[in-house]
């Protein structure tokens, strides 16, 4: 079992880090600066009026009688919420956000917009049909600007705009200079260390990951699944040792039981490999 397929087990466990599924970068770089940031003339401009109207009606038609009724009676009822939940469980988080920036739209407030913006940026590596994915970029960046336009000063939101610009655009170096602006007065902020930590990972910069995994730890001692990532990292850098290392902390660390179970199990694989 490799540290990947254990994240997998911890996963199932409900105790692996939120953000390994829904901050970590969806598009592998083909450029990227020195810290390890996508660089690729690929990527869609940033917009302001992208919307997945198209593959709702698609989908819509392609419903059976029963299930399109129950959907046009929560939207005749008004009852956006519901229609989230309708789409979820269908397993289209991308029109589970459409619906939730609907409800961003009727109740304009910064958590909502946050919510629609984070629910089309983690639909991402969910959906199937990857002609959608500018669209969803897109998407989440007019969510975070809304919610930055009712709370100029959310550094969440300032953060998960920038992810769009580096990942979804076609000025990633745009995305890149606000998460640097952020780092200058917000440096301890986690979720910036990770996003840095993550855009490295996916660009190979393992080096650059482990210094930003630790910066984590540094800032907030109890965020332990940093050292599943730091396990991970070094794993891909063939550092037995240190993969080691980082997986026995976190087992001293997490209550878990199952995950310390298989974290164990793991470790005297490793070890068994080392003789």
């Amino acid at each position: 079992m490799s540290v990947k397929k254990t994240h997998l087990v911890l996963i199932i466990s409900a105790i692996v880090l939120f953000v390994l599924l829904f901050i970590a970068p969806k598009i592998a770089p083909k450029h990227t600066d020195g810290d390890g940031h996508d660089h690729s003339a690929e990527n869609k401009a940033v917009s302001t009026n992208a919307t997945l109207d198209v593959y709702l009606n698609l989908a819509l038609n392609s419903l059976d009688p029963e299930k399109k009724k129950q959907s046009d009676k929560f939207i005749a009822a008004k009852q956006l919420d519901s229609v989230v939940v309708f789409w979820d469980k269908l397993k289209r988080p991308d029109l589970a956000a459409f619906y939730t920036e609907e409800v961003a739209k009727k109740e304009n407030k910064v958590a909502n917009w946050l919510k629609a913006g984070n629910r089309y940026y983690y639909a991402i590596q969910f959906i199937q049909d990857k002609t959608a994915i500018p669209v969803l970029y897109q998407s989440a960046s007019r969510c975070f600007a809304k919610g930055l336009e009712l709370e100029p000063n959310n550094v969440d939101a300032k953060i998960m705009l920038a992810s769009c610009y580096v990942e979804g655009s076609e000025d990633p170096m745009e995305g890149i200079k606000r998460l640097k602006e952020i780092e200058k007065t917000d440096s301890n902020n986690v979720k910036l260390q990770l996003t840095f930590a993550f855009f490295s990972v996916k660009s190979g910069q393992l080096d650059k990951a482990i210094i930003r995994f630790n910066n984590v730890i540094k800032i907030d001692s109890n965020y332990i699944e940093a050292y599943l990532h730091l396990a991970d990292a070094y794993e891909q850098k063939n550092n037995t040792d240190k993969t080691i290392e980082m997986l026995e902390k976190y087992s001293a660390k997490t209550t878990d039981v199952t995950a310390r179970i298989e974290i164990e199990k793991y470790i005297q694989q490793l070890k068994l490999k080392q003789k």
